[in-house]
């Protein structure tokens, strides 16, 4: 019989250990280590996933509460209402970033509150049986990494089925480029060849080149140096051609007046010309009389010399023809 409640005892004993070591893991989890609570209400707008009663609240991710309560918005079906209960010393304000945050591969959520500015208000929370503040999470704020990749997988399955005709194309095109490739093989190892003679020859020429680059330094060098003598050289050819004290007005004046005087001889020449002809063509006449008077002295000289007309002259004697 005493061997029998010594069994009694020892089972009692354990269930007891057993249910004051869940108890004090439910207590440091939930409730031990904070003193009072504060509650607030926060609205997810979509799926909240892995989250359930009893979760934790991380602010800067240490835990700080728990999710007491998670209910639908009856006006609102998309809507999730947390209800947190949160530790007094924790500070929320208006600017808090809200999230969830997921523990590895689990799915495993917890609701994340991170830090907000100094300046910006304070959402004061409420005890038990008052109407906690109400808080609205970004949107994207319930969105895990495993529902982000599986959304892009998604997207990425929907623009290869929308685009497979273009993919076929590109494929065909990549063949049709390594079939000439493979085509004309010659000629690239040609080209390839000629590149490599070439490279060579700017190897084997490489103190031209020196030489070339470091006459080109010394050039630029030279100019660097006489930057200025270039200035003043510029200045002056702009100041001969134009600005106000330059000499671009008299030179324009200058070859206005070399035309006008072109012109001008042009017109007197004209004139000259057609006096000259005149004169050429009064000569003529005068030589031409001269010519006809210079015959009929010749013909009569009787005539210039004791007048008369020609018709006394005696005509010369036809030879009688026997």
């Amino acid at each position: 019989m005493e061997t029998r409640a010594n069994y009694v005892l020892i089972g009692v004993f354990t269930l007891a250990v057993v249910a004051g070591v869940f108890g004090f893991i439910y207590w440091f989890q939930n409730i031990g280590g904070t003193g009072e609570r504060l509650r607030y209400r926060i609205v997810f707008d979509g799926s909240v996933s892995g989250l359930r009663t009893g979760a934790s609240v991380l602010f800067n991710g240490i835990r700080v509460g728990e999710v007491t309560g998670l209910q639908l918005d009856p006006s609102k079906p998309k809507q999730v209402v947390a209800t947190l209960s949160v530790d007094k010393s924790v500070t929320v304000r208006a600017d808090t970033q809200i999230g969830l945050e997921f523990q590895g591969l689990t799915g495993i959520a917890s609701v994340s509150l991170i830090g907000g500015n100094p300046s910006a208000k304070v959402v004061a929370g409420v005890g038990a049986g008052e109407t906690p503040p109400l808080m609205v999470a970004p949107p994207g704020a319930t969105q895990d990494v495993t529902q982000a990749a599986r959304d892009i997988m998604r997207k990425v399955d929907d623009f290869i089925t929308q685009n497979q005709e273009s993919f076929k194309a590109a494929l065909t095109n990549i063949e049709k480029f390594t079939a000439a490739l493979s085509n004309n093989s010659d000629k690239i190892d040609k080209t390839l060849s000629n590149i490599e003679r070439f490279t060579a020859a700017l190897g084997s020429n490489s103190d031209s080149i020196d030489k070339t680059l470091s006459n080109i330094e010394r050039f630029t060098g030279a100019l660097g140096r006489n930057s200025d003598r270039i200035d003043r050289i510029a200045q002056g050819l702009e100041g001969l051609t134009g600005g106000p004290d330059g000499k671009g007005g008299d030179i324009n004046a200058a070859a206005r007046s070399i035309k006008t005087l072109a012109d001008n001889l042009d017109k007197r020449t004209e004139a000259l010309t057609l006096d000259i002809a005149r004169l050429a063509k009064t000569g003529t006449r005068t030589l031409s009389t001269i010519d006809k008077a210079a015959k009929n002295f010749d013909e009569n000289p009787s005539r210039l010399i004791w007048g008369g007309s020609s018709s006394d002259q005696k005509q010369p004697r036809t030879p009688a023809v026997r």
